[in-house]
């Protein structure tokens, strides 16, 4: 660890003397903390229309904060949360829980419906335009629910399947398994085709505004395949960490790989890449402003310009040495962001903040503040 931290001292020191000659660092600041009950959390935190942030922990209890850093109230599952919440239309919250059950939550923390599979439940759902739920399970099984907690279809995979789900503007629900496939269904559950990859997939696909999926695999290459299925292009970039990508308007790709935060351009080149003294599991997000937010080491939060130049870096919390920051960050709607360490529920503001995220197809992990996996249409 103090090899680690020695490193990445170095790194900061070459970075910020770099970048200091070309521009002023704009600051970054914590707005406030929560302090998380029984301390760990990777569940990436999920934003309410009217400001409330929802996150799971691994001590099985789903969290409700007010914009302000109040906890609201909260709710008790039978065993850890993995899984990120996805909020609907009115206001349930969904998530999945290693009890082996998918929840349904209303926003005053009362139970709607429990839903009971055959294994874990760590993929995050999503939630399609007409109000069915998508989500999978370490039982091999994906499935679909009604509003109301009724199966509607379950799709039998050849594997786990823990890669939360992506609903493209056709309907389509795309989602990775630990078989190797990548598979794309119907909303009526039929399988529309499937790619074959030589690894798990484990992350969660993004999708582009012209329909292009964006996907990792464990075997080390980075897939765009087209709405047919078929391959567009692939980047071996050796990466085997859960972290999933997310795009900017120009239709840039940013995600973590390994111990790198990475960008690639639409047509498979590298752009620039970051690199790191540990392993990043979370994904970046991308804010209207021209800063994508990366997680690093020892709860470090970081801005990287879309020219991959650093414009600053905030520790989340001083106890640097009880963990790093694993939940994806999360842009609300007036800015600020919102990330989730191992310890705290933090929320910080840049000075270069805009009112929103990038006004893009996939701007952060689920795609929107309200997690619902499904793609956004940019106008």
């Amino acid at each position: 660890m103090k090899l680690f931290r020695q490193l990445w001292l170095v790194i900061g020191i070459l970075n910020l003397i770099t970048q200091s000659v070309c521009r002023a660092q704009p600051a970054a600041t914590n707005l406030w903390s929560l302090r998380l009950p029984n301390y760990y959390a990777d569940s990436s935190p999920a934003i309410a229309p009217d400001g409330t942030i929802y996150f799971g922990t691994f001590y099985g209890k789903l969290l409700a904060a007010t914009p302000q850093g109040n906890a609201k109230w909260i709710f008790q599952a039978g065993r850890e949360i993995k899984s990120s919440p996805a909020i609907a239309d009115d206001g349930t919250i969904y998530f999945g829980s290693r009890d082996r059950k998918f929840y349904a939550v209303t926003p005053l923390g009362k139970l709607k419906w429990t839903f009971a599979t055959g294994a874990w439940v760590d993929s995050s759902p999503a939630i399609g335009a007409g109000g069915t739920v998508y989500f999978g399970s370490w039982d091999n099984n994906f499935y679909a629910l009604n509003p109301d907690g009724a199966l509607k279809w379950k799709f039998p995979a050849g594997g786990i399947v823990d890669s939360s789900p992506a609903i493209g503007q056709d309907g389509t629900i795309y989602f990775g398994s630990h078989d190797g496939n990548f598979y794309a269904l119907a909303p009526d559950g039929k399988l529309r085709w499937k790619f074959s990859t030589q690894g798990q997939v484990i992350s969660s696909p993004a999708i582009g505004a012209d329909g292009v999926i964006y996907f990792t695999s464990t075997d080390g290459n980075f897939y765009a395949l087209d709405i047919g299925g078929s391959e567009k292009w692939r980047l071996h970039t050796g990466g085997v960490t859960k972290s999933s990508p997310v795009l900017d308007e120009n239709g840039n790709i940013y995600l973590a790989v390994n111990q790198q935060n990475v960008s690639i351009g639409s047509d498979g080149k590298e752009r620039w890449k970051w690199g790191f003294p540990d392993f990043i599991e979370a994904s970046p997000a991308v804010a209207a402003g021209g800063a994508i937010y990366f997680s690093a080491p020892w709860r470090d939060l970081i801005a990287i310009g879309r020219d991959g130049r650093q414009q600053w870096r905030l520790n989340t919390d001083n106890n640097v040495e009880h963990g790093n920051i694993i939940a994806s960050p999360v842009i609300g709607d007036g800015g600020t962001i919102y990330v989730v360490n191992t310890g705290f529920l933090c929320a910080i503001n840049s000075s270069n903040n805009l009112p929103s995220s990038a006004k893009s197809s996939w701007p952060m992990f689920r795609a929107n503040p309200q997690h619902t996996g499904r793609v956004q249409i940019v106008k």
